[in-house]
């Protein structure tokens, strides 16, 4: 308990370094662009009493069962919840972060626990986890959902060695592997998956008996059960997505060769592979800890081999993620390899620091000594030939590692491990501080604002539907602030966070055949033939897509259609004007008004009447007539999973341009109740599942109840007079 309260403490110092770096440092990228907005949309859909599985109004984002809302999640849910009542959301995100870097920590220090790493090494693995680079840099300063299922796939590894080896239940393994998969983002998931199979195929060489292995695959199969409602919607909506194909290619990209990934301890290092940065890269993503690799010479190996089986799950798991970070770039929904760097990082961290606790020796000083300062060398010289511009820095950091080690080494035979221990976590401060001092700039934020309230205060107050116009390419450095393009423009969820209503925001698997009729990319932002499409007449209705999508405004920025203003208003529209915002958006409205509030979200009807008798987000109920037969097309974006009934009987759903709901009215039809519902493609499968995971679960956990107390009898019947090792193995 004592070493995971000083786990938990280093991470939190450990954070304080990176913020006195990098006050925005946890609120950057995918975090300010997409979570935080997306956090309020649905707290305050929650607070409304509405589950928010689908918005129709926000045609980009609207289909959170698609992107990253992690509906099934119960912490995401109350991170949802709590999330509109800040007002300051770079704040609330470092918070929410910090506690998953705590939680991250925690994961990894039973890990090591688990495998019988001594307490404080563990907690020196447990505290260089969050700092290290790609999860440092990326998973925690962007891309939330990895952080978040990573802190709980970390002690579901803890938990299933617990499990295999008699020292816990099903439960803990279930719920962690659970959380992991339903953040609903499928990197964790799949790891997830390796995870387990490397936990099995280790048990199976280290204690050889199949049985506890069994028993985990069940838990694991339960958890994946549970958690099927989590993808099953996306997978079943795929062909129509970005991410339709299931192909697998390597490009390159974010692909990372093995010696990159494996020089992980020179804290100057800037690792060589292509991005979007270049093929230098700004920060040092393959950095894992300073001490890993010449720590490497202070284990006595001979000793360490009568550990190999034991360990022998560690580091399959370790090979496995070592083979995906170098490639191939993209299988299916899984691209860019670089993402399992933070899983990389957990295998040698808890490989090397069990290794260090059990084995660890400075006997034989010297020839240890030279080999560390081998293994130093060699990174030395693959940092230089990385990044050769920044020499100096790389023999500054060669430097500070020596002395560290040193110092280490001096602690360790004067003061003992824990001293030893000690110098090694608080040594990781300052790295983190100047390796995020280094980055900046960081060339990953977005400069969106920080307070909700002055956002609001400043930017237009725009009723109604609303879609803008606009490519975020075009801003510059400048313009990045409250007083530039964000008092007037929105990107990625912006609009969210302003409570505004926008077809606009932030999708990694937004809907191809939409995307493709506005020209419109995963952060809103549009090609200069976008404003012409609007207006244009769509073939099948003759209606153009402003009046299929039912807006009732669009506001053009002022960089990519500079001479709109100059021409004249598209026929039922008319040019407005909102003093203070002329520099950056032009804004067309409708001459009769707000359209999206009348009838419904029934956008044409063609030789047929339709008035709408009800609306929410996943129902429209309409009364329509028709004489010879017509057609009715809906406000809404064709995702699978409409059907509907006329007059409760079934009817075929059409969809127009490929995006828009359409129902076929036959001939005769007259006062008919006609009810559109939408439901996530394969719920009923996905709740049966979750049924059969629980209730399997369940009976394992019986199982494993009734097996305790079959062992706490067979102890108390066990004759006093024998030997106490065999008691430790029934109590064990």
């Amino acid at each position: 308990m004592r070493w995971g309260a000083i786990t938990a403490l280093g991470a939190v110092a450990g954070y304080i370094a990176v913020l006195l770096a990098n006050a925005r440092h946890f609120y950057t990228d995918d975090t300010e662009s997409q979570y935080t907005g997306l956090w309020i949309g649905l707290g305050r859909a929650l607070r409304d009493g509405t589950f928010p599985v689908l918005v129709p109004e926000r045609w980009m984002s609207g289909n959170n069962m698609m992107d990253d809302a992690g509906l099934f999640n119960p912490p995401q849910l109350l991170i949802d919840l709590i999330a509109p009542s800040f007002d300051n959301m770079a704040v609330y995100a470092t918070l929410v972060k910090l506690i998953f870097g705590v939680i991250a920590a925690l994961g990894v220090y039973r890990i090591c626990l688990a495998y019988g790493g001594r307490p404080a090494w563990s907690a020196v693995a447990g505290v260089a986890f969050p700092l290290s680079g790609f999860f440092l840099f990326f998973d925690e300063a962007s891309w939330m959902t990895a952080l978040t299922g990573t802190a709980w796939l970390v002690h579901a590894w803890a938990s299933s060695v617990r499990y295999t080896r008699g020292h816990g239940g099903p439960i803990p393994v279930f719920v962690f592997l659970y959380l992991t998969i339903s953040t609903q983002y499928i990197f964790p998931a799949v790891e997830a998956a390796m995870m387990l199979f490397a936990v099995a195929v280790g048990e199976l060489v280290y204690r050889r008996k199949w049985q506890p292995v069994v028993r985990l695959t069940v838990a694991g199969a339960c958890a994946g059960l549970a958690g099927l409602l989590t993808f099953l919607p996306s997978m079943l909506s795929a062909k129509v997505t970005w991410r339709g194909t299931a192909e697998i290619m390597n490009d390159q990209f974010l692909t990372v060769p093995w010696s990159e990934s494996l020089n992980a301890s020179l804290p100057s290092s800037l690792p060589a592979f292509t991005s979007w940065w270049g093929y230098v890269q700004p920060m040092p993503v393959t950095y894992i800890a300073w001490f890993l690799i010449p720590a490497l010479a202070f284990i006595d190996w001979r000793r360490a081999r009568e550990s190999w089986r034991e360990l022998s799950a560690v580091a399959v798991f370790s090979v496995l993620m070592l083979m995906w970070s170098a490639g191939p770039g993209s299988i299916g929904p899984l691209r860019w390899p670089v993402r399992v760097l933070p899983m990389l990082a957990i295998g040698l961290l808890v490989l090397v620091c069990v290794l260090l606790g059990r084995y660890g020796t400075v006997r034989e000083l010297k020839q240890r000594a030279v080999a560390a300062a081998v293994l130093i060398g060699l990174l030395w010289v693959r940092s230089f030939s990385a990044d050769p511009h920044d020499v100096i820095w790389h023999v500054v950091a060669v430097v500070a590692v020596v002395a560290l080690g040193g110092g280490v080494v001096w602690l360790d035979r004067t003061k003992g491990v824990a001293a030893a221990c000690a110098l090694a976590i608080v040594a990781m401060f300052p790295i983190a501080y100047f390796q995020v001092s280094a980055a900046q700039p960081t060339p990953m934020t977005w400069n969106l604002p920080t307070n909700r309230s002055q956002a609001a205060a400043v930017f237009p107050d725009f009723p109604g539907n609303t879609i803008q116009l606009a490519e975020r390419g075009l801003l510059q450095p400048q313009d990045n602030s409250l007083d530039g393009a964000y008092g007037s423009l929105v990107f990625g969820n912006y609009a969210k966070s302003l409570d505004l209503s926008y077809v606009n925001g932030y999708t990694p698997t937004g809907h191809f055949y939409f995307g493709e009729l506005l020209c419109m990319r995963w952060d809103s932002s549009v090609c200069p033939d976008a404003f012409r499409r609007m207006f244009a007449p769509e073939p099948t209705t003759g209606r153009p897509l402003v009046d299929l999508m039912k807006l009732d405004r669009v506001v053009l920025q002022r960089a990519l259609f500079p001479d709109a203003r100059d021409q004249p208003a598209p026929q039922g529209w008319k040019w407005v004007d909102y003093p203070g915002h002329e520099r950056y958006i032009s804004v067309l409205e409708r001459e009769s008004g707000l359209i999206s509030t009348v009838n419904g979200r029934v956008a044409d009807a063609e030789n047929a009447t339709a008035t709408s008798i009800s609306e929410t987000g996943t129902t429209s109920r309409v009364r329509v007539s028709s004489t010879e037969g017509g057609r009715v097309v809906f406000a809404r974006l064709g995702w699978p999973g409409y059907r509907v009934t006329l007059n409760g009987a079934q009817i075929p759903i059409e969809v127009v341009a490929k995006s828009f709901v359409a129902v076929d009215i036959p001939a005769g039809t007259q006062n008919a109740e006609l009810v559109l519902t939408w439901r996530p493609p394969g719920w009923k499968i996905g709740i049966a599942t979750m049924v059969a995971g629980l209730s399997g679960i369940g009976v394992l956990q019986w199982l494993y109840v009734r097996s305790r107390r079959r062992d706490a009898a067979a102890v108390a019947d066990h004759p006093t007079g024998e030997p106490e090792r065999e008691l430790a193995e029934v109590l064990s």
